[in-house]
């Protein structure tokens, strides 16, 4: 059986109950936090969350950054919806391909899980020039994304959705005038969990796509502990430059270029 399909009313659900009960979510917080841990962030900027959703990621992003101003936009308007009435009102409807966002206006850029659902043979590239366009000089952009894997997935026409190479990921990233510091995989050793349920869910649907499989777990068990803190060792590894030869997920972290770098 297939899971909801993205930007439906039930994909929102679910995203939601998974932002709140999932170990995988938590897990993937944790791995973002450590990357993040990177930069010298300063104690106070704008964050644009580029496919914001329901709003929990500006939410996470303000505890650890509480003196950061946190907007978002999001083509599906069930997702702006549930966003506001969880309290995010800085959210309005746009594309990551066309960011209605003054040039060099904001300090940060985070998108998670969206390249790979826009348009095939350039929307990732567009969005990633968008990206850099707003951020003002030596601002950081945090990516995650699906990463190609067993099974191997081509491009899914109908729902334009497309897995990346962390070399593809870095070659766009320097094509659109970002400078890499941080790629790799993570969800390697408990991604292969996923292989059985993908291709029995693949016998379902007519693509490589087949939507929202993960549901909520017990936060209390230890399973879900176990999983959680495997997944941010996964990360802590990329967080340390290594380079994983698995994993289902990657997490990207850029900068565009200083003042000084743009002198030089």
């Amino acid at each position: 059986m297939t899971g909801p399909l993205i930007f439906t009313p039930e994909y929102y659900a679910r995203m939601r109950a998974l932002e709140n009960d999932g170990w995988w979510s938590a897990a993937m917080r944790d791995v973002a936090a450590l990357l993040l841990a990177q930069l010298a962030l300063p104690r106070d900027g704008r964050l644009l969350d580029i496919g914001c959703g329901s709003g929990q990621t500006m939410a996470w992003f303000r505890t650890l950054f509480p003196g950061w101003q946190t907007f978002g936009l999001d083509i599906a308007f069930d997702g702006l919806r549930a966003a506001r009435t969880l309290g995010e009102t800085q959210v309005l409807a746009a594309s990551a391909m066309d960011l209605p966002v003054p040039t060099g206006s904001v300090d940060a850029v985070i998108s998670l899980d969206v390249l790979q659902h826009l348009p095939l043979r350039g929307g990732d590239e567009q969005a990633l020039r968008e990206i850099r366009r707003v951020l003002r000089p030596g601002g950081a952009v945090l990516l995650r994304t699906n990463a190609q894997s067993i099974p191997y997935a081509a491009d899914d026409e109908a729902f334009a959705f497309h897995k990346y190479e962390t070399d593809e990921m870095r070659a766009k990233l320097q094509s659109a005038g970002l400078i890499p510091i941080r790629i790799g995989r993570v969800n390697a050793l408990l991604g292969l969990a996923e292989i059985r349920r993908e291709l029995r869910a693949r016998r379902h649907t007519h693509g490589h796509y087949v939507g929202l499989l993960a549901t909520p777990s017990n936060r209390q068990s230890m399973g879900w502990k176990l999983k959680r803190r495997w997944l941010r060792m996964e990360g802590a590894a990329v967080a340390h430059g290594w380079s994983l030869p698995l994993g289902r997920t990657i997490f990207a972290l850029a900068q565009t270029p200083s003042e000084q770098d743009g002198a030089a």
